[in-house]
């Protein structure tokens, strides 16, 4: 049996290494801050707050829940990375906020 734990480290470095795969600074936040109040992932992408869930059975509305409580009160959009075992990394975002992206893209804003 797998330790769930080790198992969320374990998302966490594969999601610090994707983005940084792509240009952007990323690492495990409990990593270096030590605390329960560090996010799983700092990064350099600022507005977004990225919760990382590598599960094999994922529930979207507590993993969003906790990314909205984890982001305290910063306006940060919550992003959940999942993955579960040999599938890919999927990222959720509440519509709203994607749809704002891709009218900034579509603007020439991003």
């Amino acid at each position: 049996m797998v330790n769930s734990n080790q198992k969320g480290k374990r998302g966490e470095r594969e999601v610090a290494a994707l983005l940084r795969e792509y240009g952007f600074e990323a690492r495990r936040g409990q990593q270096f801050a030590g605390g329960g109040d560090s996010p799983d992932i700092v990064h350099n992408i600022p507005g977004y707050h990225i919760e990382v869930k590598y599960t094999e059975k994922f529930q979207l509305w507590p993993a969003m829940d906790q990314a909205n409580h984890d982001k305290k009160w910063k306006p940060d959009v919550p992003l959940v990375f999942h993955r579960k075992s040999r599938r890919p990394w999927v990222v959720v975002i509440p519509a709203k906020d994607f749809l704002k992206i891709m009218r900034e893209l579509e603007d020439g804003k991003h």
